[in-house]
């Protein structure tokens, strides 16, 4: 079944990158192309034929090139959304695994707040705020961000010095150097966050990095105090030394795991903004929008919501059939 599923997944990077090409080559026009001579002499839409193989939408445009395209946002949306998530979940997971103390307590604590509000409502409240006129101004979190982070810094380098750990005061000043970048990014710049994909991409960022960061400084509390880790520290390695080069090669397998495993809900999260109308904005195609275009017609149209909706439900099912497949080859001790 995994093979199968990753068959299905190359199959669709694939056809997602030569969308254009494909398309061409069955003679399909193009995705955003309104043609009112495809529907029929009462303005409905008609069904799949040898022109427009399956089918057209209720605007005369062709479905098939409007899933082939649907599926670069998908995608595209996806991977970039889980990589960011990855990364901060990582990032934030080893400094409070590692560190513990009032770092880890700090960094819980966030997670706790972003947990406790239903993903979906926080994400469909962010992006229909930033789905409108010119998009959300970022410049005041941003701010706001800056200073709690020179606070933090200035707190842990007094620590440090009190414990008379020189290393960590020099990382609580990196940390406040990146504080000051942010206030000043904030006080010098207006950022944006334009309607878009751009919008889902941050706005599932921010909703999933939580499960990768518990997951990880999960895993972290525990190898931090495994023999070869003290061992190191017995050296005299240096904590980054200790986080880069022992205790990040052992999470590399659970970090892959669990980010193949997130990818196919946030699949669904994007299809979800887009059928709400806080997604991807028209005439751009997505599969969620498609699909909540067909319900009004599905009646008369039903290839229109049928084609991007096993779109939908194969790519989510081959992505979960996947993760799970890597799951059982990558830690063989789960089975049974």
């Amino acid at each position: 079944m995994a093979l199968a599923g990753l068959v299905f997944i190359v199959l669709l990077v694939i056809a997602a990158i030569a969308a254009p090409l494909i398309t061409k080559l069955l003679g399909a026009p193009s995705p955003n192309l309104i043609n009112t001579d495809a529907l029929d002499s009462f303005g409905t839409p008609t069904g799949p034929s040898s022109e427009h193989l399956f089918g057209v939408d209720p605007l005369g445009r062709d479905v098939l090139s409007r899933t082939l395209y649907g599926a670069r946002v998908s995608l595209e949306v996806a991977l970039i959304s889980t990589a960011l998530a990855t990364f901060i979940g990582v990032v934030l997971g080893l400094v409070a695994g590692f560190f513990r103390g009032w770092v880890d307590s700090g960094i819980s604590r966030l997670m706790d707040v972003l947990l406790a509000f239903p993903a979906l409502l926080l994400a469909l409240g962010l992006a229909a705020a930033c789905s409108l006129g010119d998009g959300c101004a970022v410049s005041t979190p941003l701010q706001a961000a800056g200073l709690a982070t020179i606070v933090a810094g200035l707190i842990g380098s007094a620590l440090a010095l009190a414990r008379g750990r020189r290393e960590m005061v020099a990382a609580s000043l990196v940390v406040v150097g990146f504080g000051l970048f942010f206030t000043l990014l904030g006080t010098f710049f207006t950022i944006k966050i334009e309607p878009g994909a751009g919008v889902v991409i941050f706005v599932i960022t921010l909703v999933s990095w939580t499960y990768i960061a518990r997951i990880v400084r999960g895993q972290v509390l525990s190898l931090r105090e495994k023999e070869f880790v003290e061992a190191s520290r017995s050296l005299g390695a240096s904590d980054a030394r200790i986080v880069f080069k022992e205790i990040l090669p052992n999470l590399i397998v659970p970090i892959i795991v669990y980010a193949t495993l997130i990818l196919p809900t946030n699949i669904l999260l994007e299809a979800a903004l887009s059928f709400l109308g806080a997604g991807v904005q028209p005439p751009n195609a997505s599969w969620g929008a498609m699909i909540a275009e067909a319900t009004s017609v599905f009646d008369t149209a039903w290839w229109y919501m049928l084609v991007p909706g096993l779109a939908l439900l194969f790519t989510v099912l081959a992505f979960n059939v996947v993760g799970d497949g890597l799951s059982d080859a990558l830690n063989p001790r789960q089975e049974g």
